[in-house]
């Protein structure tokens, strides 16, 4: 991930008045959350921005919340959140706010706001207020956080994330805790307070900034366990809530990414099968064993020389991991592997690492967040020897994912801020019956967890589909998509679970470009992984 150095010169106001429905000079609404306080938003046109179009039905405004909730007339910090206004009035036809968050933690749900007013049918999007928002300390939110120059940081090649010894292990071990103690460094007074459990009552200020009684809530990955800690917390202001591709809540989050291995291990052997069954287009082996010896024998010939100096062995996991959310890139994937392997051809794999594995200040702030609200929601091991002992044993059976996983999580080690006690997730009768949808080889968040979320909330009816793709809904599936449209139009839930068939395997092709990733599944994918 690339890193940007951003200190905040000014930070908020340390005493603010936090009242919903009081308006700062700036226009910015202020809101405690407190229960019944009618809030007040300055929504005003968003700012254009030189590499996205936006509807001119966008509106943005910012809503100033407690940077600690223990002592809510203390010091403050702001979110951002956008909005596409329902077309019909406030009457029996207005169905309020529907919020939205496609996970991470780190994504910003604002870039959420557009995809799903248009992927909704027309019947259902008009009658809510579709509003996203940037979580603290995300995209638009102030203070944003930052904590290293991405340029440099974390140039390509990095070093292999598959330690070849102590030396290569100590290296990768200083960047780590490097990482770790420029954010600490950097952001002392806010990493504290990073935590799933802020953010949900974040949420609940932008209730009360709206004026709404209720909100009802689509969220996906990680943004599942966000509005679970939000029900659990606010079960009363629940009205509609969905829950697609879906997080364990007990294993929070060392035990999580364990689990993520194993089911990254299990989709990459199925894109590898895949392959070999396109053995005629590609040639890169007619059975699994073969496809899966020609990608290490890649992997071990990038470490040696790196694809155009730039694509190593740890940037390649990075570009295939994406393959794991979603197998509409798998012909782009494929065609590109064998180009290099059969004829040695560099540029697709560096039009891959351009388009999905290249990151910047955006993708720098989603993982600063990341790591923010994973190692302070709950306590990590602290000894080197535990991680190396777990990685080593799950390596084995999982080499695909197990330790570039390790190393993207590993500055939890070094964490200045303490790990907490996860908020104990669970239904209540002041909820509304929920909605959860799952596909069944999800790999980012592996069904078992859904099935773990499920038994929390007593209420919940899932839809699952076959595949494993990651984040189902408004992805063209009309099995899946008509559930959704149906509960958030009048809270209609099929009487029992549903089984839906999984989109169509993508075809083989030579043809390097995916399908177009401004819609759909790919359309999806991005504002999940934020490419």
């Amino acid at each position: 991930m690339n890193r940007v150095v951003k200190r905040v010169m000014g930070i908020v106001a340390s005493v603010a008045l936090l009242v919903g429905g009081i308006v700062s000079a700036d226009g910015t609404a202020l809101a405690s959350g407190a229960r019944g306080t009618p809030g007040n938003v300055a929504w005003a046109p968003c700012p254009s921005e030189p590499e996205r179009a936006t509807s001119a039905d966008l509106e943005c405004a910012t809503v100033r919340v407690p940077l600690d909730y223990r002592e809510p007339m203390g010091q403050a910090i702001t979110l951002a959140i956008n909005r596409i206004k329902a077309k019909v009035s406030r009457d029996a036809n207005h169905l309020g706010t529907l919020l939205v968050n496609p996970g991470g933690p780190g994504a910003s749900g604002r870039e959420l706001t557009e995809f799903v007013a248009a992927a909704l049918p027309q019947d259902v999007s008009e009658r809510y207020d579709i509003v996203g928002f940037d979580p603290r300390g995300v995209g638009g939110s102030e203070p944003a956080v930052h904590c290293v120059d991405p340029e440099s940081y974390f140039r390509a090649p990095r070093p292999d994330a598959v330690p070849h010894g102590e030396a290569e292990e100590r290296v990768l071990l200083s960047r780590a805790a490097d990482y770790a103690n420029r954010c600490g460094n950097h952001w002392a007074w806010l990493l504290p307070y990073l935590t799933t459990e802020n953010s949900a009552r974040d949420m609940d200020s932008i209730r009360a900034a709206l004026g709404e009684e209720k909100i009802s809530y689509l969220g996906y990955s990680y943004g599942t366990y966000l509005g679970a800690v939000y029900a659990t917390l606010f079960p009363s202001r629940v009205k509609r809530l969905v829950m697609d591709s879906t997080i364990d809540p007990t294993l929070v989050w060392y035990e999580s990414n364990l689990r993520q291995d194993s089911a990254f291990e299990h989709r990459h052997r199925q894109f590898l099968a895949w392959t070999a069954r396109h053995n005629s287009v590609y040639k890169l082996g007619a059975t699994a064993k073969q496809t899966s010896f020609a990608y290490y024998a890649m992997r071990d010939r990038l470490h040696a020389r790196p694809a155009g100096g730039i694509v190593g062995p740890s940037e390649l996991d990075d570009i295939f991991t994406t393959a794991g959310y979603s197998d509409r890139v798998w012909p782009e994937f494929a065609q590109a592997w064998s180009s290099y392997v059969r004829q040695g051809d560099v540029g697709g794999l560096l039009g891959l690492y351009e388009k999905y594995g290249k990151d910047d200040a955006k993708a720098e702030n989603g993982y600063a967040i990341y790591l923010g609200v994973q190692c302070t929601d709950a306590k990590w091991p602290r000894e080197w020897d535990k991680w190396k002992a777990d990685m080593t044993r799950m390596h084995r059976r999982a080499p695909f994912m197990t330790w570039p996983n390790a190393w993207f999580n590993a500055p939890c080690l070094y964490w200045s801020a303490p790990g907490g006690t996860p908020v104990d997730v669970k239904g209540s009768r002041k909820l509304p019956p929920i909605l959860m949808i799952q596909s069944r080889d999800d790999a980012a968040t592996p069904y078992k967890g859904a099935l773990e979320m499920r038994r929390h909330f007593d209420r919940a009816t899932m839809v699952v589909e076959g595949g494993g793709n990651h984040g189902v809904s408004l992805a063209g599936n009309t099995c899946v998509d008509n559930r959704l449209a149906a509960y958030l139009r009048d809270g209609t839930l099929p009487r029992r679970d549903v089984e839906c068939p999984a989109l169509p395997e993508p075809k083989a092709s030579q043809h390097m470009a995916a399908e177009n990733p401004s819609g759909g599944l790919l359309g999806l994918l991005g504002l999940l992984q934020g490419i």
